[in-house]
């Protein structure tokens, strides 16, 4: 058996969930140990940035730095970095990593995420095929860039389009193929997936629908085209591909914690082992915006706002989390912020002239808005979140009238919150200096 320590609070994952979890928890004073344990050998960092600013090379890496490693040393969060959890004793409340070292814990706190989903056809594994999951896999993609003219993007999820715009704009010629009908189609409606889809092309990228990618072809050890159904061949220096993630948390469903594709919580983010929580992309909550059915979002701001849910659950204040989903994407000059949950909407409304570059898109289901899409329409936003979140019942034309201000369909004043991380890292080291002022006077008090 290797070392052995104890934490109070034990946080396995170091995303923007496992890091809100440890700062959140010395703000409300907690002055209990906390451990932050991540498979990752950096300090927690901005992973939305990875497929935007830093694949383009425009953010260094110490600008998508969620906090200084100082930070972390004045809050006394230890970060142990490079480890892996390999076991849980839910009972004996231990993890084991994967040298042998064990740590005890008080309260775990799962945050681990997910792992990008591969192809399973031939050459999947090739040289030259590539993830964005993590800052490693983006630097070794950057080292290939230079050489590479010719890049093909496997799904046209968010990231899948985040890296085609950054890398037409780099000059590449990318080709984004796309096993369904449309882009985004899991992410919104269609008038929102042939906006993007228009918007790329006019920047160069050549979009192929309904692609099915039978094979990677290969020239020695690496990949240098795709196949798609129909045996057309893409030529390729790179490949890209986004398909997802599987959510990381088998040691927990080995240990006996209900779930599946992911893990079950309930709404104030405890599992069904004893003093174990679950957040973020592998978790699977009861959602308010789904009539209560489970779900798992993988969003930055779901799991920055399950955190503060957990956070206070640990310290005895048991608040529901009942945050509007929401979600964001930069393309090119477009901004897209997004709220709620469109899936099963029964029509969608649009607002303002997509000609124009910004206008927003609402979703309702039985008469009530579920959901908003928001392209360069920041203003609107906070005001079509607040339909979602009071499920509000609007007419079409209303809804559709740009006279009318979506804030006249309100029964109560939305509110623009403190989000507990801005979407980008403007203001970063802003907030950094706010959250040591306030973790200071936290720990004092």
């Amino acid at each position: 058996m290797g070392l052995v320590k104890h934490f109070d609070v034990l946080v396995v994952g170091a995303g923007h969930g496992g890091a809100q979890l440890a700062i959140a928890l010395r703000r409300r004073g907690f002055a209990g140990t906390i451990a932050v344990v991540s498979a990752e050998r950096d300090v927690p960092y901005e992973r939305a940035q990875l497929s935007k600013d830093y694949l383009s090379g425009e953010s260094h890496f110490d600008r998508i730095v969620l906090r200084p490693e100082a930070f972390w040393r004045e809050c006394d969060i230890s970060l142990l970095l490079g480890r892996t959890v390999m076991t849980v004793n839910p009972t004996a409340r231990r993890v084991v990593l994967q040298y042998g070292d064990v740590i005890h814990y008080g309260a775990l706190v799962w945050a681990a995420g997910g792992r990008p989903r591969n192809l399973t056809c031939t050459g999947a594994r090739l040289q030259g095929v590539f993830t964005l999951r993590t800052r490693s896999n983006v630097d070794d993609l950057r080292q290939e860039l230079p050489s590479a003219e010719r890049v093909v993007i496997v799904g046209s999820g968010y990231i899948g389009l985040e890296a085609a715009a950054a890398l037409s704009k780099s000059g590449k010629h990318v080709t984004v193929l796309e096993g369904l009908g449309r882009v985004l189609a899991r992410e919104g409606g269609e008038a929102l997936s042939r906006f993007y889809e228009a918007q790329h092309r006019a920047h160069g990228v050549e979009i192929l629908l309904n692609a099915k990618v039978q094979t990677i072809e290969r020239k020695g050890p690496r990949a240098c085209a795709v196949r798609i159904k129909g045996d057309q061949v893409v030529p390729a220096d790179l490949v890209i591909v986004d398909a997802g993630i599987t959510p990381a948390c088998e040691p927990l469903l080995s240990a006996g914690a209900k779930g599946g594709n992911g893990v079950v919580v309930d709404a104030y983010g405890r599992t069904s082992l004893p003093y174990i929580y679950a957040l973020g992309d592998c978790a699977i909550h009861p959602s308010p915006y789904a009539d209560g059915a489970l779900v798992r979002l993988e969003s930055v701001q779901n799991a920055c706002d399950m955190a503060t849910t957990v956070a206070k659950a640990i310290t005895r204040e048991l608040e529901p989390y009942t945050a509007v989903p929401s979600f964001w994407s930069d393309q090119y000059d477009l901004r897209l912020r997004t709220a709620g949950l469109s899936a099963y909407h029964d029509d969608a409304v649009m607002r303002g002239d997509p000609a124009s570059g910004s206008f927003s898109i609402l979703y309702r289901r039985s008469g009530r808005v579920v959901a908003v899409d928001c392209v360069n329409a920041s203003n609107e936003f906070f005001h079509g979140r607040a339909l979602v979140q009071n499920k509000v019942a609007a007419e079409p034309a209303d809804l559709a009238d740009t006279r009318v201000p979506l804030k006249d369909l309100l029964t109560s004043p939305a509110l623009e919150p403190a989000d507990t991380y801005s979407e980008s890292v403007h203001g970063l080291r802003e907030r950094q200096e706010r959250d040591t002022v306030e973790m200071r006077a936290a720990r004092a008090g």
